[in-house]
Parts: C-alpha cells; structure tokens; sequence
C-alpha cells in the first residue's frame, strides 16, 4: 500500500499548474510566443488561413455587388426616368418654387427679409437672382436643341424653347438691382419639373373651380387663343392681404403650355414669371402664397400641392 501510495504521489505531481506571469508578462507572451511560435495568438499558418478566406470573400462579395450593379443599370435610361407620372413618388400634381432662396445657413427658412437701400443688407438676394437668372442672359440659349416658340408654332420634341428675359421688363434687371433698393422686390416663381407632365389649361367654357380669384378667371376669357398655366400671388391671411400691396407679373401672369412637357431635353429652362411687389407695407411680416391654375392641378395648403409659401419683410 506504501508503494501504491507513493506512485499515485508521483502521478500527479506530473500535472502542475502553468507558472504564474505578471500583466506585462502575459502581455508579451500574448504577442510573441516563442515556444508555440504564435504571433497574437495564431502561428503564421493560421494566419495565412484567414488571409487567404477573407481575401477570397472580399472579391466574391466585391464582384457579386458589381455584377448586380451593372444588372441594375440595365434597367435606367440616362434621359429618362423608369417611373413616371402616377407610377411615380412624384405624382402627377406639381408644386411651385421661389428664387431667391435664403442662405445654405439657414435652408428650412423660407423669409426673404431685407433693408431698402443698404446693399451690404441686400446683396444676398440680389446676388442669388443674378445666378439663378445666369443661363437666361442672351447668347446662353443658342445651339440645336433651341427653337423659337409660340402658340400657333407646333413645338418640336426634340427641341427645347427659347425664355427671353428681356420679357421681363425694365424693373426687374440687374441693373436695377431687381427692386431690392427701393423696398419693391422682384422674385422669380416657377413650377417644379415633372418629367412628362403635359398641363391642361382652363378654357373659357370650362367649369371653374370656386376657389378661383376672379382675375384668373378674366385672364382665361382674355387669352382664350393663348393657354397658359396662370400663376397667381397673394396673402394668406386677411392682414397679409391688406399690407402686400399692389403685384406685376412679366412677362406674362402664367407659364406657357409649349414649354411643356419636360423631357430633360438638353439645355431645357423651366419658364419663369417674375412677381415684383410694388407697395409691401414695411416693417410688417407678409405671409404669401402663390398658385399655378390648370384643370390638373390641385391645391393643398399643407402638403405644397400647385402652390408655394414664402414670407417677405421689408424694412
């Protein structure tokens, strides 16, 4: 029993635990091991192993999202979109634009505010109408895609018409620094592009819808040989319709229909109406609303529908 004793004793004096090592000690044990020649705990043939496998995934997920792209694309055209019109997010009912914007700064605000006769207190807007009326100077609008335009002219598809902002009168121009000097400022309303939206303008036997000022009613009946989408700019409220003051539209108070549809044509202008506000009480915040009228377009105050909301504020 003695000797059974004795060799059990030296059985299991075989197993002794590992020495213990210090933080550092272990540390470095961890980044080199000499004794298992492991480098961050892997010998170099496990490393190579995980190289080659994430190499190997790497280009098969880099060549499967290449292949799906290049798949993908087959289904665009450059010119025009897949979805369109009531198949699209967009819809069929466009909305209105303003120019000028205020600064990058500040771009959820939609108040044009200035101080007549201080230019360094104008100069924004001033600056921002003469960019965006940048591709409408004369000798811009020249090439084989422009054509000259009008209602007896049947418009050609592949061409796009000329906008000649020497229609826009003599008030407002860069070199009268489009009224933002003197208190009357000009600002550009346009429609928002919808590709292949065709508008289908009142007709003076049409039904008109009741919330129709009477102007756009006498502008239907004056220009039955001329269909336009008529543009129209008020206050919203009571008070802001009392302090607007008196409005003039160049060069015409609607958009002509043969600048419609849009088929990003090369070199396509949207048509513009500039509204200059002659008489805006100064001092007061003005609420302002402006609609596009045509039979297929509706209007929603909330959701932006065939209208635009800006405010102006004049010191």
């Amino acid at each position: 029993m003695a000797e059974g004793k004795t060799k059990d004793v030296d059985y299991y004096q075989t197993y002794l635990p590992p020495p213990q090592l210090s933080k550092w000690d272990s540390f470095r044990q961890f980044i080199w091991n000499s004794e298992r020649g492991e480098f961050l705990g892997r010998t170099g043939g496990s490393w190579l192993k995980v190289l080659v496998f994430y190499v190997i995934f790497y280009v098969c997920l880099a060549a499967f999202f290449a292949v799906m792209l290049i798949i993908f694309y087959q289904t665009l055209d450059n010119f025009q979109p897949k979805w369109t019109l009531d198949s699209s997010i967009i819809g069929t009912n466009p909305g209105l634009g303003f120019r000028p914007m205020p600064s990058t700064d500040q771009v959820e605000s939609t108040l044009i505010w200035f101080q007549q006769g201080k230019k360094t207190n104008w100069e924004h807007w001033y600056n921002e109408l003469e960019t965006f009326l940048g591709p409408y100077d004369e000798g811009r609008q020249d090439g084989e895609h422009f054509s000259q335009c009008d209602w007896n002219i049947p418009r050609d598809q592949n061409k796009v018409c000329n906008f000649d902002i020497k229609t826009l009168g003599n008030n407002c121009t860069r070199e009268n620094y489009f009224g933002y000097h003197l208190g009357r400022p000009c600002v550009v309303v346009k429609m928002n592009r919808i590709w292949g939206w065709d508008p289908l303008p009142y007709r003076p036997n049409d039904t008109f819808p009741d919330n129709m000022p009477n102007e756009v009613r006498q502008l239907v009946y004056n220009n039955p040989t001329k269909p336009q989408v008529w543009v129209t700019c008020e206050g919203e409220n009571p008070a802001d319709k009392e302090n607007i003051g008196p409005l003039s539209y160049t060069p015409t108070q609607g958009l002509p229909t043969y600048y419609f549809p849009y088929t990003n044509t090369p070199g396509y202008l949207s048509p513009i109406v500039m509204v200059q506000f002659l008489g805006v009480q100064p001092g007061v915040l003005i609420n302002i609303e402006c609609k596009a009228w045509a039979r297929n377009i509706e209007h929603s105050r909330m959701e932006r529908r065939g209208s635009v909301h800006f405010e102006l504020l004049v010191d």
